[in-house]
């Protein structure tokens, strides 16, 4: 859930990046931070343990607009991708506003795909979250490797509630803003209801 910074005149909302490990999570956040003039962010921090890692960066988009007069801030995180940090993507979860869920589009990584959007699922759905009602976006990645997932097994395998989706290629950039830019736009529209 959102929070309210009343000296700062600031709405703060959470957005995690969550998949399989090694899908582009991180890629993107990193893409996004290097494209965020620096005075509008905060620093990026890793949490690294002896072998998972999370980041985390806020940011303050100047072209989102206000809402109620309250500037938005966009805290952005990723979960570890292995499925034997469940307990660390569960603290990750807590508060979320919106997710971004980051798909594989390599042929070996389905089943790690829909492994961790059944984990994303149950996640939520222990701490009251609802995925098919709440912010949510896909993003396809690695959409440059030769012989891609089809876009339309990847959405029906997936995107089972058509939910907003994106090809991708997050080391170039490609797609990663308008993914960002989707999720925010949810949120936004989330939180004005």
């Amino acid at each position: 859930m959102s929070f309210i910074n009343y000296a700062a005149r600031e709405i703060n909302c959470k957005i995690v990046y969550y998949g399989p490990g090694l899908g582009g999570k991180t890629t993107n956040l990193q893409y996004i931070y290097s494209q965020t003039n620096p005075q509008d962010r905060g620093k990026m921090v890793s949490l690294t343990g002896e072998t998972e890692r999370t980041l985390f960066f806020d940011f303050l988009p100047l072209n989102i607009g206000e809402i109620r007069g309250f500037n938005t801030r966009f805290h952005l995180y990723t979960v570890p991708g292995q499925h034997f940090y469940d307990a660390s993507r569960r603290l990750v979860l807590k508060g979320v506003d919106g997710v971004v869920f980051v798909a594989d589009s390599q042929v070996e990584r389905m089943e790690d795909n829909l492994d961790s959007l059944k984990s994303l699922d149950l996640n939520l759905r222990d701490q009251g979250y609802d995925m098919r009602t709440m912010p949510v976006v896909f993003q396809y990645n690695k959409r440059d490797i030769v012989n891609p997932i089809p876009v339309k097994v990847m959405h029906d395998q997936l995107n089972t509630f058509n939910a907003e989706e994106f090809e991708a290629v997050a080391v170039k950039g490609v797609g990663v803003f308008d993914t960002l830019k989707t999720i925010s736009k949810g949120i936004l529209r989330a939180l004005r209801s």
